[in-house]
Parts: C-alpha cells; structure tokens; sequence
C-alpha cells in the first residue's frame, strides 16, 4: 500500500489510539498516552471527541470501542461481493461438518476474516470477523497465496515477514514456496497447529475466472477430536465442494 505524501498526523494518531483500545480490549488514558507517545492532555482530547461520535464508550477509567463502527464495519463487509455470495455456503458447511468455518479475504498482504460460522461442536478461538492474521501461518492464508504470482507472494512476506507463531509455523521461504507448490496440485491447504497449538485447518481458495484467488474457506477443528481419516479423507472434499461452488456463483452468477 502506497505511503500518503503529505499524511494528517491528528488522524493517524486518532487511529492509533482506536486501534491500541481495540487490541487490548480496551485502555486508560495512561497507557495509550505512553503508545502514541501522546501527553495525557492529548489523548484525553482524542478520547473526548471519539467518545462524544460514540466511537468510543467509556467504563470507569477504561475506554472501549463503541457501536458507531459496527455499522461502518457492517457497511464495509457488504459491500464486498464475496461475503454475500459466500456466506449462505459458509453456514451450510458449518452445519454439515457441524465445526468452525472461515471465510477470509486478503487486504494489504493480511488476511481478514470476512465471515464465520459455527457448528455444534465448533470450537471457540481468538477469531472474529474483522480480525486480521498472518497469512504465512494459516490454511486460508496459504490457500490464497498458492494462487497469486510468485512475486507477489514475496512481497507480502518481504512486508510482513514470517514471524513464528507456533513451533510449527513455517519460517524458511524455500520450504514455504515448495508448500505452496503442493497447495496448487492439490487445491487445498493445510495448517497443522502453525498458528494455534492443538488446532488444525483445512482451506481451499476461491478464484475468479483467471485462477486467481479472491478469497478463501476454511474449517478449523482440535487435533483432539477430529482423527486423520476425517480430516484428511473427509474434510478435503466438503471444504474443495464449498468452495467451488461459491466460485461459481461469483463468476457467473
């Protein structure tokens, strides 16, 4: 993403402060001045007009995100082609396998979860839609980069490097390519615990008509639980049926 030239530095802190209450789950006026590198006086200031719009709700001490985001966020995922023509087939996955299922979009060389939804026995993780992950460490991540030009793909990790989150995240850029190469020959991908310990994946890329992939779907389920018959045997199938189906509806529908 392109560098402003002339950046407005009252709204990149402003969107500082947001972003530091959001991932912390909310934040006083001491710990967020000591962040930004703010006076209190400063971000007391940013923090009144926020909270004065309803973008922020204070608790006590503790400022929150408010609800007037939901609605631009709302907006935002709508207005996304893939959500409404994959969210019916995200849900009907969820049911069948009856465990998590993601659908994710990438923005900037990360991914962000578009849309999700929960089976019975779905696990409860630190995913939400709107949150934003690696794409190196994660089935749906690697589903979508398997299905961009190599050079891109090194860009994202030139950007965004490949930080490890588990002792099984891949980390060697030619081990990571060789893996991708596999993702294309089979058309689904595969995160065994390189993200989450104890947490497995299983994505496949959603691609328009160039073979180039827009999105992706994914189910997540503990290593626990699901044995490799199902995961590896069964789930390839329901996860590579969903998604081309929802492949279809964008491109031609």
């Amino acid at each position: 993403m392109a560098e402003p030239k002339h950046p407005v530095q009252t709204v990149d802190r402003m969107l500082d402060i947001v972003e530091i209450i959001h991932e912390q789950d909310g934040a006083g006026v001491s710990e967020i001045a000591e962040q930004v590198e703010l006076g209190k006086s400063a971000v007391h200031n940013h923090l009144t007009t926020l909270a004065n719009r309803e973008y922020v709700d204070k608790d006590g001490d503790q400022y929150h995100i408010g609800l007037s985001f939901l609605s631009l966020g709302a907006y935002a995922r709508n207005r996304t082609p893939i959500y409404e023509t994959g969210r019916s087939q995200v849900d009907t996955l969820a049911d069948r396998t009856g465990e998590l299922v993601n659908l994710l979009v990438e923005k900037n060389g990360m991914g962000v979860y578009l849309y999700q939804a929960k089976g019975e026995n779905a696990v409860e993780l630190d995913t939400h839609e709107g949150k934003r992950v690696p794409l190196h460490c994660t089935a749906v991540g690697k589903a979508m980069l398997a299905f961009r030009p190599t050079e891109e793909v090194d860009e994202i990790l030139d950007t965004h490097g490949m930080e490890p989150v588990t002792a099984h995240t891949i980390t060697d850029r030619e081990e990571f390519h060789a893996q991708l190469e596999e993702i294309r020959e089979r058309r689904y991908a595969i995160d065994n615990e390189e993200r989450l310990n104890g947490l497995r994946c299983i994505a496949a890329p959603i691609t328009d008509d160039q073979d180039r992939s827009v999105a992706a779907v994914s189910v997540s389920c503990p290593v626990h639980r699901v044995g490799d018959a199902r995961f590896y045997e069964d789930l390839p199938d329901a996860v590579l049926g969903t998604a081309n189906v929802i492949e279809l509806e964008h491109n031609y529908s």
